[in-house]
């Protein structure tokens, strides 16, 4: 069984983003990268199956140089390959030339599987694991909690809105993984030592056939601003009978919810 894996290179979650000069995009000054959580648990997704199965773990990401990064961190959790796609025309698209990209290069690789993330945390578009199944004309199941995999189908229990249905597909499919489909683990001092030794195979957009207006923008960024700051809290003093007045007063005159 071969599952190829797609994840994102983003900016630690715990980074304090700041507008750049270009207020068109972040100030990448020091800033932390990491895989994409919601990849993660696609990457740990991919190896439980791998272990049940048997087959093979292949990693893509699509971005720059810094981006190998993401693919040695999954090749240390223990995936058996990966491809780097990598080109100024990938790093000027949109979501659109993103999951281009991605098509292009898993058609060549022959997959029963594709998983990603559900959304890449730096910016939660939630668009590319749509865009690759209906690229790649393969059924997709979305914000996938438990996946499994019996004669050539995967059944697949996803999260809506106050409960969870039940899907079944035929393989290959597409699937995306929610928070809560697993526990991903961490990466060994052996996995990590045999990723050092790992080829990555690296793909432009002439090695995947894709020309400039294959790849061109549909949509743009026109700025970035931060969220108003938020109000400081408020301590109300005294016993609960004088807080709960004085809570009253300040909701009638002041926020005028009352």
């Amino acid at each position: 069984m071969k599952i190829l894996v797609a994840v994102k290179q983003v900016p630690d979650t715990a980074t304090q983003v700041k507008i750049s000069s270009d207020p068109k995009a972040i100030d990448t000054a020091g800033i932390t990268w990491i895989v994409s959580p919601y990849d993660e648990f696609a990457i740990e997704e991919a190896l439980r199956l791998k272990e049940k199965k048997g087959g093979e773990v292949v990693l893509l990401t699509v971005g720059p140089e810094r981006a190998q990064s993401a693919l040695r961190s999954g090749l240390a959790m223990g995936a058996d390959a990966a491809v780097h796609l990598k080109d100024p025309l990938f790093d000027a698209t949109d979501t659109l030339g993103i999951a281009r990209a991605l098509a292009a290069a898993l058609k060549g690789l022959g997959a029963d599987l594709v998983l990603l993330g559900q959304q890449g945390v730096g910016g939660d578009n939630a668009q590319v694991p749509g865009l690759v199944a209906e690229l790649l004309d393969l059924p997709q199941v979305t914000m996938a909690v438990k996946v499994e995999v019996e004669d050539g189908k995967a059944t697949i229990e996803r999260e809506i809105e106050g409960a969870h249905e039940t899907w079944q597909t035929s393989l290959p499919a597409v699937v995306s993984a929610q928070k809560g489909l697993n526990e991903p683990r961490y990466a060994s001092l052996k996995g990590i030592m045999a990723a050092k030794k790992k080829t990555i195979e690296a793909k432009d957009a002439a090695a995947l056939g894709l020309k400039p207006e294959d790849l061109k923008p549909k949509t743009r960024v026109v700025a970035l601003e931060l969220p108003a700051a938020r109000p400081g809290v408020k301590m109300i003093p005294g016993d609960a009978d004088t807080q709960v007045k004085e809570l009253l007063r300040l909701l009638h005159e002041e926020a005028k919810v009352l």
